[in-house]
């Protein structure tokens, strides 16, 4: 009887390993890439244009390290289970992508292997660029060969086990990447669908601005609804049409105002998107800014809006808090965001009415409030108006009361903030 036992499990268990096996073979097998390259009519053009979307997909940014070469990788680029570093993108023949030819990098970008055929990490944001169209893949391609070459090896990933191991990449792939192409919406403009694909692809606006789940994943359904950004501790702000929680009630021009230049008459960028900015944004060409900002406008509210918690501290205390928080803000920050909290266009971000200070996560203020922040350096605004750091001069219990004071005036109604929460941040 345990003999029979014995075997019907055994029978169940090759079963089920046989099942497994198969779905990472069906999920991980070699896709149709259905795009062939075609040589380019103008050369040159193919050239120009490579650069542009290079810059438009910020790759420089990322595979640069500081002070080196630029396309020369290096980079840390931290995520929650260890540092994953950027490879050379120059045309060396033994450090980067000099034996390379344009079929590998576009198996690279839109099915996320190696030239040898291995599984890249999806912190090279392949699960967006996988709807890049060969042709802007081939032109990119193109550019970066013409690069000077640069020796310098590539760095093995420092990650954590099991995560250092590329088997449990398959697995992850199955989970969460399917290769694709962008398909255009003929329900929708060209100028729709331009800002679609860029957004989608080359711009990955989703790698930030979608909440990911334990293993990096992330979810399809909840896209660009906003998210916390692993390891570097800031919130990305959902990016659709919602009149509360996101762009609904922004005009179109002032939306593009802030991703070209980064700043508009009431709002500057910071932190993480203050680098995409200065790196990518400020090159693109106006038409695609608009495009893009066209297109984020448009999109429904996916998820509902992230809830804050409870209330965490009694009423008497925030009523306190807030009256502590008011004479911080008239010696500190009055001079800047006025008395009315309405800033000074285009120079001082307003206070008042902000969602970026409402939010029910406050990491951002608080992190602006302890550690500053600068807009980017533009060419259209190319000295920028920055807030000083006052983490050094304000105690967690100050910065605590002042952000709540900002986040409970003016019209503004938010949770109050712990001096918890500000310690939580202030060495990050």
């Amino acid at each position: 009887m345990k003999r029979q036992y014995l075997l019907r499990f055994s029978a169940l268990l090759l079963g089920i390993i046989t099942v497994f096996v198969g779905w990472l073979y069906w999920a991980n097998r070699n896709p149709d890439l259905g795009q062939a390259s075609v040589p380019p009519a103008d050369p040159a053009q193919q050239l120009v244009q490579g650069e542009y979307l290079a810059r438009v997909g910020n790759c420089m940014s990322c595979h640069t390290s500081r002070g080196g070469e630029s396309y020369a990788g290096g980079r840390a680029v931290p995520t929650p289970f260890g540092n994953i570093y950027t490879s050379n993108l120059t045309p060396d023949a033994e450090t980067g992508l000099g034996k390379w030819n344009n079929n590998d990098f576009w198996q690279a970008m839109h099915d996320g292997k190696s030239k040898d055929g291995s599984l890249l990490y999806p912190a090279f944001p392949y699960t967006n660029y996988t709807k890049v169209t060969r042709a802007d893949s081939d032109a990119i391609f193109a550019y970066l060969q013409t690069l000077p070459a640069v020796s310098r090896q590539n760095r093995a990933p420092d990650l954590r086990s099991p995560y250092d191991n590329r088997v449990a990449l398959y697995v992850w792939r199955a989970l969460y990447f399917r290769p694709g192409q962008y398909a255009n919406d003929d329900k929708q403009s060209v100028e729709w669908n331009r800002g679609a694909y860029l957004a989608q692809g080359l711009g990955h606006c989703s790698a930030c601005h979608t909440p990911r789940d334990a293993l990096g994943g992330t979810d399809l359904k909840a896209e660009l609804g906003g998210g916390m950004i692993p390891v570097l501790n800031w919130y990305a702000p959902p990016l659709n049409g919602d009149a509360q929680t996101s762009l609904g009630k922004w005009e179109t021009e002032h939306l593009a105002a802030l991703m070209k230049t980064g700043t508009s008459p009431s709002r500057s960028v910071s932190g993480p998107m203050a680098e995409v900015v200065f790196g990518s944004l400020q090159y693109a060409k106006d038409e695609d800014i608009k495009a893009m900002a066209l297109y984020l406008k448009s999109l429904p509210q996916q998820i509902p809006a992230p809830v804050a918690a409870a209330e965490s501290v009694p009423d008497e205390t925030k009523k306190n808090m807030i009256k502590a928080g008011a004479k911080l803000y008239e010696n500190q920050c009055a001079s800047c965001h006025q008395e009315s909290g309405k800033g000074v266009a285009a120079i001082y971000p307003a206070l008042a009415g902000s969602r970026a200070i409402t939010t029910p996560l406050a990491t951002n203020a608080i992190r602006m409030v302890l550690h500053g922040g600068y807009a980017p350096s533009t060419a259209g605004n190319p000295r920028p108006y920055g807030m000083p750091p006052f983490g050094q001069s304000m105690t967690d219990e100050e910065v605590a009361s002042v952000v709540t004071y900002i986040r409970n005036s003016w019209g503004n109604q938010g949770t109050a903030v712990s001096p918890n929460d500000v310690n939580r941040y202030r060495s990050r």
